[in-house]
């Protein structure tokens, strides 16, 4: 839901128990998404400038804490500031310099973020530190221009099965490239 938000094609998802994303469909109505409910499906179709919004993570059925980071990276494409507080986990902001990196406007303050948009981000290399920085940073990366090399996408892989698939199905330019022996030996040493 997210990617499509970002990318603002229209996308239908299937399989989906809407009241579950409940907190993330207002979240993203609140931005201006566009998005349509049906029993299990979900149409969302944005092609309109996104507005900021602020977000607190809390416990089912609140915002999760699971997609504040593929969230935030979202929020660098809004318009005006936007707060994203972590009442969950606060290690979660570990996404927040590698989206710096592609020229995110971001600065983490105690439990928040304050992301200042809308940004251009730049394609850049960055390193996923866990599964929902790599989501973050996978949105990131296609919103950009340009390339964007994510290193460890054991991460990603452990919670996105067929990711790669499943984005150039949607259109994506996405690949994954792996090192030789040779290669992995320079880069441990």
């Amino acid at each position: 839901m997210i990617l499509a938000a970002a990318m603002g094609q229209r996308v239908i998802i299937d399989n989906i128990i809407p009241y579950h994303v409940e907190s993330l469909i207002a979240k993203l109505r609140e931005m201006g998404v566009s998005i349509d409910v049906n029993d299990d499906q979900l149409l969302i179709h944005n092609h309109k400038p996104k507005k900021g919004v602020d977000v607190k993570t809390l416990v089912y059925p609140g915002f999760p804490t699971d997609l504040q980071q593929p969230f935030s990276t979202l929020l660098t494409q809004a318009e005006g500031t936007s707060i994203v507080t972590d009442t969950i986990y606060n290690a979660r902001f570990k996404h927040i310099d590698e989206l710096r990196r592609m020229g995110a406007s971001v600065k983490v303050e105690g439990r928040s973020a304050i992301i200042n948009g809308a940004t251009k981000l730049q394609g850049a290399k960055v390193r996923a530190s866990d599964l929902r920085a790599g989501a973050a940073l996978v949105v990131a990366g296609l919103l950009a221009e340009g390339i964007t090399e994510i290193s460890g996408v054991e991460h990603i892989d452990r919670g996105y099965a067929f990711l790669e698939e499943k984005l150039i199905g949607l259109g994506a330019k996405v690949w994954r490239e792996t090192m030789t022996e040779e290669e992995l030996e320079q880069v441990k040493n």
